[in-house]
């Protein structure tokens, strides 16, 4: 058993697509196909169904997948820890608009900690135009902030996508709503709404989503968590990106829901943002390269977490 063909399936799990996979890890189809076909006669069992469709992991692949992230994290820390892993000991300064906290943000910090004992890091909830300002300028190492369909690329940074995801519904668990398969635009906008403020892409997409008929009575609020605080508190029902609410106590401990939104078909993809490689920028310091490599590797899990409760049976 080779650690890449733990990898290779891994990626196939996230992409359902042997050509995505490939895309990502820059290696033929042929090649993953016959890997993940090799690692299933050694272990005796199926751990994908290969279909015209595309390819989905087996059962016998979701008891395994478990084990399987927990192998490629450990030796992600063990790369860490042994190419000189310890950050330098300046504070590091990430910049978010308030996207994936719970699901990404929270539990790269932590495994940054555990990787990094020495490491320090500050994390600033700002606006999009704030994070790249910051970066631009200096005054942040690392930034997430999310991204629309057809907005236009930065071009003074570099920009890492991490996970793209769907708007989704979020309302408090005890409303009406929450019990549906799937809620409408037009239920929601019937609804008291709780809006982030102008600034923020989920207000613009708030914005294309209702039109030129916009909820007559709502609230706003800055960055998701309040937006989820305040549903939380029953003051009203919100629309965030998927991925923002992933693994969130508040969804945990069954004070918000999350309900399918079919109409907003449009995409929102968190993006990692740091200064490029350039005159006077020789890279990324070390440190940095480190906290962006778990909030990466988090973001994945969480993807190929996402990918395995798709195609699990109802």
């Amino acid at each position: 058993m080779r650690l890449e063909q733990l990898e290779y399936l891994a990626a196939i799990t996230r992409h359902t697509s042997l050509r995505r996979a490939s895309e990502e890890l820059h290696v033929s189809q042929s090649a993953l196909s016959e890997a993940v076909s090799k690692l299933e006669r050694e272990l005796g069992v199926r751990l994908l169904d290969r279909q015209r469709s595309g390819v989905r992991i087996s059962t016998a692949g979701r008891e395994l997948l478990p084990s399987i992230t927990e192998v490629l994290d450990s030796v992600a820390r063990l790369r860490a820890l042994a190419g000189d892993g310890l950050a330098a000991s300046r504070q590091l300064r990430l910049g978010t608009v308030s996207t994936g906290t719970a699901g990404v943000v929270l539990p790269a910090v932590r495994a940054f900690q555990a990787a990094c004992p020495g490491g320090e890091v500050e994390i600033r909830t700002l606006q999009r135009p704030e994070v790249v300002t910051a970066l631009v300028e200096g005054g942040l190492d690392l930034g997430l902030v999310n991204v629309l369909d057809g907005d236009d690329r930065l071009p003074d940074l570099h920009a890492v996508p991490m996970l793209t995801g769907r708007p989704v519904a979020v309302v408090p668990r005890r409303h009406a709503l929450a019990e549906r398969p799937a809620v409408t635009v037009d239920e929601l906008r019937a609804e008291r709404f709780v809006a982030l403020r102008p600034g923020y892409q989920m207000h613009r997409l708030a914005q294309r989503l209702f039109g030129a008929d916009q909820p007559a009575r709502r609230h706003a609020a800055d960055g998701a968590e309040m937006a989820k605080q305040m549903v939380a508190a029953g003051i009203g029902v919100s629309v965030l990106p998927d991925f923002s609410v992933a693994g969130d106590p508040l969804l945990d401990a069954g004070l918000i829901a999350v309900v399918p939104l079919p109409e907003a078909e449009e995409r929102v993809t968190m993006v990692a943002l740091h200064a490029p490689a350039g005159p006077g920028r020789p890279g990324l310091p070390e440190g940095v390269a480190e906290l962006l490599g778990h909030l990466v590797r988090r973001a994945r899990r969480l993807e190929l977490e996402a990918a395995a409760a798709r195609d699990r049976p109802a």
